[in-house]
């Protein structure tokens, strides 16, 4: 059973897992810097997604100036890939920020993740850049014109 929950406390038990997965996949698997993870830019929402009880994915967003939406931090433990999850967290995230007539959403992603993105809508925008030591690209969903 999938259960989503969404904090801005950074003193919650969604926080705390989110943190947790950050750390499991982009420091120790990808080798972010720590400082570079863990940027202080944590007054966003947050989501954990449960999978049975077990903390498997995360992201987190903020509204940006100009009414869109900026997602960040997705990802997903190695024990619960390829079943969907990052999928669904986004596709929550999209309809609930639709809801709230956010007119966009737009994110970094990691360069061997944009078709995965693709699918879910987004398009490339940009020039590519580095960020930790890994190609990106910033994406977009425009929700409402």
């Amino acid at each position: 059973m999938l259960k989503i929950n969404y904090s801005t406390d950074l003193s919650s038990k969604t926080y705390q897992d989110a943190l947790s997965i950050r750390k499991e996949v982009f420091i120790k698997e990808q080798n972010v810097e720590p400082d570079i993870e863990i940027d202080g830019e944590d007054s966003c929402t947050h989501l954990t997604i449960y999978m049975d009880g077990t903390p498997a994915g995360t992201a987190r967003y903020y509204p940006t100036d100009d009414n869109g939406v900026h997602i960040q931090r997705v990802a997903v433990l190695k024990d619960f890939r390829h079943q969907g999850i990052a999928s669904i967290l986004l596709k929550d995230i999209i309809d609930k920020v639709t809801k709230e007539d956010y007119h966009y959403v737009i994110l970094g992603a990691q360069d061997h993740a944009q078709d995965f993105y693709i699918q879910l809508g987004f398009k490339v925008i940009g020039e590519q850049y580095r960020e930790a030591g890994i190609l990106h690209h910033d994406m977009e969903l425009i929700l409402q014109e």
